[in-house]
Formats: C-alpha cells, sequence, structure tokens
C-alpha cells in the first residue's frame, strides 16, 4: 500500500523561497551564519502550500542568501544546482486556512519557543561542560554578563558537577562571572574566563 506523507522535504532553490509580507520576527543574521558555518543548516524552513510564503526560517533563509552572497563554502545539508545555485532542504505539505491563520502559525512558532524558558541547572551544566571543554563553542552562545549573573543567583554550584564546597569561592561568583569577560559588548574573551557554574578560572581552550 503506498503511504502519501502528509509533510515531506523537498529540495528548492534558495532564490524561489518567498517570505511572508511584513514578517515582523527580528534575526540576529552574524549569529545564524556562525551556526550554520559550524553546525551545518539543521533547521528546515516551512513552506504554506496555500500561499507559497515561508512561515518558519526567514532569518536563515536571509542568512543563507547572506553567507552565497559572500562566497562562502556551500553548508553541510544543502545541495548544489546545475547551475551553481543553492537548494536547501524546505519541510512542505502544510497549509493555512487563510491569512489570518498563516499570521497566527507565523507568531505562535516563534512564541512557542521562548514560552517555557529553560532549566536552570540543566543548562549551567551544558555551559560548564562547554566553558571548560571548549571555549570557542561556549563564546559562539553569545550569553551577556547579565544572563549569566542571573542564571548563577538561580543555581548553587555546589550541586553541579563541577561545584566547589568553599563558601569563599561561592560568594564570589558573580564577580567572577564579570571579570571574565571584556566590555566590548559582542562577549569577546577576556586573557581568563571564569567557569559559568562553578567560578573557576582557566585560559580559554584549557
Amino acid at each position: 500500500m503506498d503511504i502519501v506523507a502528509p509533510r515531506y522535504t523537498s529540495y528548492v532553490p534558495l532564490g524561489d523561497l518567498t517570505p511572508s509580507p511584513g514578517n515582523p520576527k527580528r534575526h540576529e543574521i552574524e549569529r545564524l551564519i556562525e551556526s550554520i558555518t559550524t553546525h551545518g543548516f539543521l533547521d528546515q524552513s516551512i513552506v504554506d502550500e496555500r500561499t507559497g510564503h515561508v512561515i518558519a526560517g526567514h532569518g536563515r533563509r536571509e542568512a543563507l542568501i547572506e553567507m552565497q552572497a559572500r562566497g562562502s563554502r556551500l553548508p553541510d545539508g544543502l545541495l548544489v544546482d546545475d547551475d551553481g545555485g543553492w537548494l536547501v532542504p524546505v519541510q512542505r505539505g502544510w497549509s493555512s486556512r487563510n491569512d489570518l491563520d498563516a499570521k497566527t502559525v507565523i507568531i505562535k512558532l516563534n512564541r512557542l519557543t521562548e514560552a517555557a524558558g529553560w532549566d536552570p541547572r540543566s543548562l549551567a551544566e551544558y555551559l560548564e561542560d562547554l566553558a571548560t571543554g571548549d571555549a570557542e563553542l561556549f563564546d559562539s552562545l553569545a550569553y551577556s554578563d547579565e544572563e549569566m549573573e542571573q542564571l548563577l543567583r538561580r543555581v548553587d554550584p555546589e550541586t553541579l558537577p563541577g561545584g566547589s564546597p568553599d563558601a569563599s569561592e561561592l560568594d564570589g561568583l558573580d564577580d567572577a562571572v564579570s571579570a571574565g569577560f571584556t566590555d566590548s559588548g559582542d562577549n569577546e574573551r577576556a586573557v581568563s574566563t571564569c567557569c559559568p557554574a562553578c567560578g573557576h578560572r582557566f585560559a580559554p581552550g584549557q
């Protein structure tokens, strides 16, 4: 018996992806480019079959267009057509009922990813592993000093794998986090770095 998949992946020319008019979501294109360059193209765009417009993946589309214009290498996960154009994997098969339905989905797909927030302890453990194991990958997350300080106020470092029972070290966590970053505004690392969970200071890459 033949089964028709209600959702399927199709590779389409990058230039054929049409954004939804007036899409309200802003994007940090340089961070998207860094992510695609480092990890490949992971998250497919979604096209509304009724309108032919993109309803999810506007930022990734913009990032790929910019990368192609800069002459970047083909990201992992994309294909090339006979003319050298980039072919992008897109989720197909969904149709909106009307324009209001399409606008709701555009907003909802973005809102749902941010609604639940993060589990602070699990996040701190992940960040600790990254900060002590690969400072470059940790930097690519672009956490600000304020965000790190807020996280540390919610997590007891003693309960983490790299935590320290020394109370004097725990008292200085906020200062250590701030001291581990420069004030350039782009999260550039200083000569020494502070582990986001345990407060240990180390040279990036160690």
